[in-house]
């Protein structure tokens, strides 16, 4: 009874991440006197505002943020409108952005990945299973093959060199997606046992999971999850959708990777702010 009753009322864990966030923020915005904004609502989410004058914005380190601008693809990553920001938002002098706010995903895969040294470890390299120094493009358009000679041109998180990369916070889960619209990409049957992969009556669980293994596949690359250690209920749906995975080659290219054990390895700077705006990273993050 009690395992059904688990199964029926599992554990809140991307409301505690959100709400954790908020609190972590709101002390942040107001300890180093940032630009920001409270959204509407009972758990106002803390949105940050770029501050011109300084070529600063408060979800950034300094130094990301100034490589970002210098970056033309980095650049256009800011540009992602919030699409709720109209209903949660006051209106301001320019258009919210997706990663203005303190629970992008987004926004924290380019504080890391844009930092200046983070690439330059080996440590990260070794992790990551790339060659040292690679570039990160941020938002790239894989195309994965579909049944008819066409293409789903699926939007990656990052690309950094034959790594595929995506991203996630507070997002509340991979998406579903109908059985017959997976059936329509033409690797589909080749790269799963579609007997094992997670789903609900009609529909497949994880969708965002599975159209990136096949763009992993089609694209001869790796595929890689950073999630958060405090979501187990994520980390679990990609060792579900792992798990189904047909061809052992392919399979050992899938991984994962939380950003507590990235930060680890991070240069100090990058590990202090981590820790102090998203609480990641445990011991002392000064060592």
């Amino acid at each position: 009874m009690l395992a059904a009753t688990a199964k029926l009322c599992p554990f809140p864990y991307a409301t505690a991440l959100r709400q954790e966030l908020i609190l972590r923020n709101r002390v942040f915005a107001l300890k180093y006197d940032l630009l920001h904004q409270e959204s509407y609502g009972e758990k106002p989410v803390i949105c940050y505002r770029p501050n011109e004058e300084n070529s600063a914005h408060g979800n950034f380190l300094p130094e990301t943020y100034r490589a970002i601008l210098n970056n033309d693809n980095w650049r256009r990553r800011l540009e992602k409108v919030h699409t709720q920001a109209r209903a949660s938002l006051p209106k301001c002098d320019r258009r919210w952005r997706e990663l203005d706010s303190c629970n992008s995903s987004d926004a924290l895969l380019m504080n890391i990945f844009c930092f200046p040294r983070a690439l330059k470890n080996d440590h990260v390299s070794d992790l990551l299973g790339v060659e040292r120094g690679e570039k990160p493009w941020f938002g790239m358009r894989a195309r994965v093959p579909l049944l008819g000679g066409k293409f789903d041109r699926t939007e990656v998180d990052m690309r950094l060199g034959y790594l595929l990369v995506e991203a996630k916070l507070t997002e509340s889960d991979f998406q579903t997606a109908p059985c017959a619209a997976l059936a329509a990409y033409r690797d589909f049957d080749e790269v799963f046992d579609t007997r094992r992969l997670p789903r609900v009556t009609d529909n497949y669980l994880s969708y965002q999971l599975i159209r990136n293994v096949l763009a992993a596949y089609a694209n001869h690359c790796s595929f890689c999850v950073m999630a958060d250690a405090r979501r187990p209920d994520l980390i679990e749906a990609w060792y579900g959708v792992m798990q189904a995975v047909h061809a052992v080659d392919l399979r050992l290219r899938c991984k994962m990777i939380t950003w507590q054990e990235l930060s680890r390895i991070l240069p100090r700077k990058l590990r202090v702010f981590l820790h102090e705006k998203y609480g990641i990273g445990a011991g002392n993050p000064h060592d």
